[in-house]
């Protein structure tokens, strides 16, 4: 479960459901599609993955993956917003979906606020701070700070788009400690690990879940995490503030959701099958093998720890100069 001081921090908002009295029925009586919005190999589409196969286990029906990537995941988003609200289209929205979008589009396809039935939190991890091993010297989050500062064209950072937490945390971190920093966006991690192993670009503030393997092979450093405390899987990994960067608390997360009025019988159905998830052992142990936490709330507890996060990220957006049409 996620923890209650982060799910208690902003207040209730009205949910969206439907007229009392509707129940599931019969429902699932047909296999669940599920819209990713980003991209193959992701965290979000390999944390999906390993939920579906629980919820299709719990359910009986299966929990079809569709990858439908681009614009900052909103063309997955905007097919969840605008499909039939029955129950048949779920998918995973994360922090950037749900809290960045509004402040960083000018316009929008959906409303984060009131187009989507939230289901319940999915998954929680810290973003960690990494560079390639082959290409970069420092071996701690001082010496790079220090080695970045002296670059004198500068240093790059990668994200899976503008507005993620990646960008954010990149630009955040270059405008605090004075580096000069460029922005290089690209499709996902798959994308991003491949150009820091070679040397071009030098750094990123990304989702720890991508990294996970390329860490324990060595070939790259991580410096620290965004977490409040230091992670399970990569205990050996200093906290930003450890590391000397205090206040740099950011993790990503997910919620689980469906178009607006979506049967509260229906969520209630998945959101039981999510608690249960959430409190097998075996499941925890493979969701922190990729990196994340797998987490379970209410889902009035998904809406307020989607709308406690929006200040900050907010300010994050601003700090970031980022606008998109």
């Amino acid at each position: 479960m996620l923890p209650r001081r982060s799910l208690l921090a902003a207040p209730l908002l009205p949910l969206a459901t439907p007229a009392l009295g509707q129940s599931a029925g019969d429902w699932p009586n047909r296999p669940i599609r599920v819209i990713v919005p980003w991209p193959p190999g992701g965290s979000t589409d390999v944390l999906a993955r390993l939920l579906c196969e629980q919820l299709t286990h719990k359910l009986g029906q299966n929990f079809v993956l569709e990858d439908r990537p681009g614009a900052s995941g909103n063309i997955g988003m905007e097919a969840i917003a605008k499909s039939a609200p029955d129950g048949y289209t779920q998918g995973p929205a994360t922090i950037a979906n749900l809290s960045v979008a509004q402040f960083l589009y000018t316009r929008l396809p959906f409303d984060p606020e009131k187009d989507f039935s939230l289901v319940s939190m999915h998954w929680e991890l810290p973003n960690v701070v990494v560079v390639s091993a082959q290409h970069n010297p420092t071996n701690s989050l001082q010496e790079f700070i220090a080695w970045a500062k002296a670059q004198r064209n500068g240093v790059s950072y990668g994200s899976p788009g503008v507005g993620t937490t990646a960008h954010l945390c990149g630009s955040s971190f270059c405008d605090r400690l004075k580096i000069d920093g460029q922005h290089v966006p690209f499709r996902g991690a798959a994308q991003i690990i491949p150009a820091m192993l070679a040397g071009d670009l030098t750094f990123a503030i990304d989702n720890l879940a991508s990294y996970t393997p390329v860490i324990a092979e060595g070939r790259v450093k991580a410096f620290a995490v965004t977490s409040p405390e230091r992670w399970p899987s990569l205990p050996q990994i200093p906290v930003m503030a450890e590391a000397g960067v205090p206040n740099f608390v950011v993790t990503s997360w997910c919620a689980w959701v469906g178009p607006a009025g979506m049967p509260r019988a229906v969520i209630d159905k998945v959101n039981a099958a999510m608690k249960e998830v959430a409190a097998d052992p075996a499941v925890q142990r493979r969701f922190e093998q990729t990196g994340a936490r797998c987490v379970w709330s209410t889902p009035e507890d998904a809406e307020r720890h989607a709308a406690s996060q929006r200040p900050m990220l907010k300010e994050m957006v601003r700090i970031s100069g980022a606008r998109m049409e």
